[in-house]
Parts: structure tokens; C-alpha cells; sequence
């Protein structure tokens, strides 16, 4: 997906240049102001919204769009009205949520061009936002909303946008140098957006193939192709390279399946000298059956979701190689396909993880962790100093959580507080979990150091904890999206199937 984005004055705008749709915000309060913000499209067009207003065909409720063909009264074909929250309440999550919203009509109405509106707020600040944070908003909104799963259907074309171009439009002018100085902001913040939203397609786009196209191999290959494409370093450990180094956990868990695991490094040093360094591990389980604890058949088909961990790491990949922000990272990414088979690892056996640790066995189906410890011992051994992992760990924190909120455990609350206002910034929702000592006593073994499941209760602060008991004191926050990865259904800038949630999350705490 290529769309251009652009910032101009209504008045800078001739018949050449229009566009197919012109969109724009209207809140409630708007609507019933007599001749108001409802006047100015065209004083006929105008008439026709009142008169939709008068019999509650339109509302301006939030996220509700209403359709005007212009018949020739405008350059362009169609009018699209947004409900959007009045100029007082309105917010960067409001931005995006109705850019999204205005971008599915467009795309609904076959638009190649679109003319959005800007709301005078939008020209000027507030103390609420920036200028640069609404166009960073409004052009992720665009570009996540227009998102089209990738098929492998025959036939396919009818379902992709055809927007190519996004002319953010000041509806009043501004006396100079403030001009300038907005026109500065909004393609800063435009840039950002572009950057952050087509890395989380990125990670969309790895979730959503299939099983049997990408396997540990391959998803090792996209690593070593985007690294490459950054100038970034970057290793990939094979089996044997991962036995030698004692990485019991990822090699367990691998060695069911005939596609063997892989150990993906990537490292990124933007301040050479600085000690800091934060370790981003990201679980990729590129299809997950359970093992030997085999999962129910019912909807194991989205199990192709479970490398949501490294695809969130792969789209902070991205956003370090577009951005380079001056920090030092090493990114992690364990990945293994988790199988049943002769040679698959079984409930009782004891595995011996990287660091030394041995842990028993209790439920195959709980891998995640596994490779996790050894992904976290690999960023700690290249000098991580904080460390940060995400994963689809428990069907847990679903239950806690719905598809709603990612959970997150810590043994840090100023990092968990940094992590938090990060996903604040992205409009992307965290809850922490508890990490009570009962928790971790629960994973206490008979038969090993510890055992990689507790008791039935509990259970996303559990796993959590696990991969915590690896962080080796090290500042440490783990995302659990095993609700948020995937989605059944389409919701604003979100999308049905691999949603490529965290990306912005860890872009905003880096960059």
C-alpha cells in the first residue's frame, strides 16, 4: 500500500486538483448549531445534511459516517460526513479512530483520491495535542484503516483500496509565520505516522500467512531481509548452533516438528559508547498445535497468530531502521513451529534452559515461555540492561482481558509505567496484572528447578512470572497479547485476523 499525503489550504486547491471524496469531521454539538459548522461544503449540500440532521438519518455520533453524492455541486462525487467528539474533547485517539472510519467509506466509494477536512483545532494546537501528533494520528487512522488482509484467493483485486493519495486540507488560513510553522508540524507528524503505521502492516502481513508458508526458516529470512535492508546487524542461530549453546527451552519445543527452530538476533546501535541497552524478545511460534497437549480443533487455525510477538519486534525493526532514534537495542526473536510427534518433548520431561535452569515439563501446550527464557538469556549475554517481551502467551489474559487490553507482568514499576504511557500515546490499551509471590510459589517443582505451569487460576500472571524468573534481576516488563493479536472481527483502525498490536506501543517507548 503506497499513499501520498499531503498538507495545502483549501484556497491552494484548484478544479485540476480535485479529489474524488471530501471528508468531514461534525460532532453533535456542531450539528445543532443553526447554519454553523453544517454550512460550508456547498450551500445546497448544506440543506441536504440539515434535513438528514432534522430526521435522525444522521446523529454525528462517533464513528458514524453519512453519505452525500454531489451531483455535479462539487468537483468531487461524494461528500463523507464523520461523527467525531466536539473541538473541547477531542483527542488524538478520536483523530485516528475517525480518519480510520472516513478512510473505510472512501474506500467503500472507490475513491483513488480523498480530501480530508481539517477542523480549525486542527490548524492551530491545543493543550491537548500537538499539531504533529493529529497528523501522526489521522495518517495512521488512514493507512490502518485501509488495510486489506492479503489472500491467496484467485480473485482478489475487488477487495483492495484503491486511495492513493490523502490531501489534508486547512479549512481556514493562518496569518504567517504560523502557517509555516503548522505546515512543518503536520509533514513531521505525517512522516511518523507513515513510518509506524506501514511497520504494523508489516507485522499484519507476517500474521496473516499461513502456516505451511512461513516457517521458523522463513521467518528467519524476512529478519535477515529487513535487517539487511537497515544496514543492521544481524544472526541467525541454527539447531545445532542452538544445542551447542544449551538453549533447552526453543530446542524442546522445536524439535516435533520437521521445520527445525531458529535464534534471531538483531542488533541496533544508534548511541555508540552508551551502556544502555534494551533487550525487545518477541515470541514466534510460527504455528502452535499444543504438542503432545494437543490444542481442540476448534479455531486452531489462528494459530498462525502466535508469531504476533515477533512480528510486533520485526515492525520495531522497521521503525528503529526508518527513524533511527540514538539508543542501543538488541532485538530477540526465538521462533520454532510446536508439533506433535515421535520426537516431540512430553509432559514430565526436563529440560534444561540456557542460563543453567531445569524445568519440568507439566503441559506442552505452555511453549511460549520456553523459548522466551532462552530469548531472554540471548539478550542479556549482548548486553541488554532492560528488557522488554512480547508475546501471545495465555489464553488467560483473554479471559481477564477480553480482546480488548494487553496484560502486562513486571518486576519494574517505573519501566511498566514507561511502557504504559508509550501504549497511552498509541492508542493501543495495557493493564497490568498481578505479580503476587503465591503466583511464582505455584511454579515451584518436585522434579526441577521450576515447572512451566501453576494451577488453573491465575494464569496470565503465572506465565508471566515464568519468563520473569529469567529476567535476572534486570529491569523487565512482559506484554501478554494473547487477546489482542488477533481478532475476530473488524474494529476502527483494528482489523479482522493479525492486528500487529504493540508495534506502535514500542515505537512511541523508543522513538
Amino acid at each position: 500500500m503506497s499513499i501520498t499525503f499531503t498538507y495545502e489550504t483549501k484556497s491552494a486547491r484548484s478544479a485540476a486538483d480535485a479529489a474524488d471524496v471530501v471528508v468531514s469531521f461534525i460532532s453533535k454539538e456542531e450539528l445543532k448549531q443553526p447554519g454553523g459548522a453544517v454550512a460550508g461544503i456547498h450551500p445546497q449540500l448544506d440543506e441536504a445534511l440539515r434535513k438528514h440532521v432534522e430526521k435522525e438519518l444522521f446523529k454525528g455520533e462517533l464513528r458514524e459516517t453519512f453519505v452525500l453524492p454531489t451531483l455535479g455541486l462539487r468537483p468531487e462525487s461524494h461528500v463523507i460526513f464523520v461523527g467525531i467528539s466536539s473541538q473541547d474533547h477531542l483527542t488524538v485517539d478520536g483523530l485516528r479512530d475517525a480518519a480510520a472510519t472516513a478512510a473505510k467509506a472512501a474506500k467503500r466509494l472507490k475513491a483513488v483520491r480523498v480530501q480530508q477536512l481539517l477542523p480549525q483545532v486542527l490548524s492551530i494546537g491545543t493543550a491537548v495535542f500537538t499539531v504533529c501528533q493529529a497528523a501522526q494520528a489521522m495518517t495512521e487512522g488512514y493507512i490502518l484503516g485501509l488495510f486489506t488482509r492479503k489472500t491467496a484467493k484467485k480473485i482478489d483485486n475487488r477487495r483492495q483500496s484503491l486511495v492513493n493519495t490523502v490531501a489534508f486540507t486547512v479549512t481556514q488560513a493562518l496569518p504567517e509565520p504560523l502557517a509555516a510553522a503548522a505546515s512543518e508540524q503536520w509533514e513531521s507528524g505525517t512522516r511518523r505516522g507513515a513510518v509506524f503505521a506501514e511497520s504494523v502492516v508489516l507485522a499484519r502481513d507476517l500474521i496473516n500467512l499461513p502456516g505451511n508458508t512461513l516457517t521458523p526458516e522463513v521467518l528467519a529470512n524476512e529478519a535477515q531481509t529487513l535487517a539487511k535492508a537497515y544496514n543492521l546487524d544481524v544472526e541467525v542461530m541454527d539447531e545445532q548452533t542452538c544445542e551447542k549453546l544449551g538453549m533447552g527451552g526453543l530446542i524442546g519445543v522445536g524439535k516435533g516438528s520437521i521445520h527445525p527452530p531458529r535464534m534471531i538476533v538483531i542488533q541496533y546501535e544508534g548511541a555508540p559508547g552508551d551502556e544502555d541497552k534494551w533487550g525487545i524478545i518477541g515470541k514466534g511460534i510460527t504455528f502452535d498445535t499444543g504438542g503432545i497437549s494437543l490444542k481442540k480443533g476448534l479455531g486452531m487455525e489462528e494459530m498462525i497468530s502466535d508469531m504476533g510477538g515477533a512480528a510486533a519486534v520485526l515492525g520495531l525493526v522497521r521503525i528503529l531502521g526508518e527513524l533511527r532514534p540514538k539508543l542501543n537495542a538488541v532485538i530477540v526473536i526465538p521462533t520454532a513451529e510446536n508439533m506433535p510427534s515421535d520426537r516431540a518433548m512430553k509432559p514430565g520431561d526436563v529440560l534444561t534452559m540456557m542460563n543453567g535452569t531445569t524445568v519440568e515439563i507439566v503441559n506442552t501446550d505452555a511453549e511460549g515461555r520456553l523459548v522466551l527464557a532462552d530469548g531472554l538469556t540471548t539478550a542479556i549475554r549482548r548486553g541488554a540492561t532492560k528488557l522488554i517481551d512480547v508475546a501471545t502467551l495465555t489464553g488467560a489474559v483473554m479471559v481477564a482481558l477480553g480482546d480488548i487490553a494487553t496484560g502486562v507482568v513486571t518486576n519494574d514499576e517505573t519501566l511498566q509505567q514507561q511502557v504504559i504511557l508509550a501504549s497511552k500515546r498509541a492508542g493501543e490499551r495495557i493493564w497490568p496484572m498481578p505479580a503476587f509471590p503465591e503466583f511464582r510459589k505455584q511454579l515451584d517443582s518436585d522434579a526441577a528447578d521450576m515447572k512451566n505451569g501453576g494451577g488453573r487460576y491465575g494464569g496470565a500472571s503465572i506465565g508471566g512470572l515464568f519468563i520473569g524468573a529469567f529476567a535476572e534481576e534486570k529491569p523487565w516488563v512482559h506484554l501478554d497479547i494473547g487477546g489482542t493479536a488477533w481478532l475476530e472481527r473488524d474494529r476502527s483502525w483494528e482489523v479482522k485476523g493479525g492486528t500487529g498490536v504493540m508495534v506502535r506501543t514500542l515505537g512511541e517507548l523508543l522513538v
